[in-house]
C-alpha cells in the first residue's frame, strides 16, 4: 500500500463513526418481537404440557406443584429461544423477553424455576 494512500484512509476513519456498539456502557436496543428469556406465568397456567411437547430442546419442564397450581423449570443452556413454547400456550403463560445477558459461567445457573410463590408470578429461583 501506498503511504499517500494509507494517510487518506487513516484521516477518513478519524471523521467516520465507528460501526461497533459501546455495549455495555450503553444499553442495547432489541428489535420488535426479539425473542429473549423466557418468563412464566403460573396463574395462568393450566398444566396442558403443550409448551413442554413443543419444544424442539426439550428445554421447558411443567411440574404441578398443588391444585391447579404449576412451575416452569426452563433451562436456559439448551433453549434455543425459537418461542415455539410462546406460541403453542394457548393461555398465554410463557412469555418472552428482550434480555440477552444470560452468560453464565456456572451451567447450573441456567435452570430456572418460576412458581407461583410472588405476587407477580414472573420471579425466578435458581436451585
Amino acid at each position: 500500500m501506498r503511504p499517500g494512500k494509507m494517510i487518506k484512509e487513516v484521516l477518513r476513519s478519524i471523521i467516520k463513526k465507528p460501526a461497533t456498539n459501546l455495549y455495555p456502557a450503553e444499553e442495547l436496543a432489541m428489535p420488535h418481537n426479539f425473542r429473549g428469556k423466557l418468563i412464566f406465568h403460573p396463574e395462568k397456567c393450566v398444566g396442558c404440557k403443550l409448551c413442554m411437547k413443543d419444544c424442539p430442546t426439550g428445554a421447558i419442564t411443567i411440574n404441578k406443584v398443588g391444585e391447579k397450581q404449576f412451575q416452569a423449570v426452563i433451562d436456559l443452556g439448551k433453549c434455543i429461544y425459537c418461542a415455539q413454547c410462546v406460541d403453542s400456550c394457548l393461555k398465554k403463560a410463557l412469555e418472552t423477553t428482550k434480555n440477552v445477558e444470560l452468560a453464565q459461567l456456572d451451567a447450573n445457573k441456567l435452570k430456572v424455576t418460576f412458581s407461583g410463590e410472588s405476587k407477580t408470578g414472573i420471579e425466578n429461583k435458581t436451585p
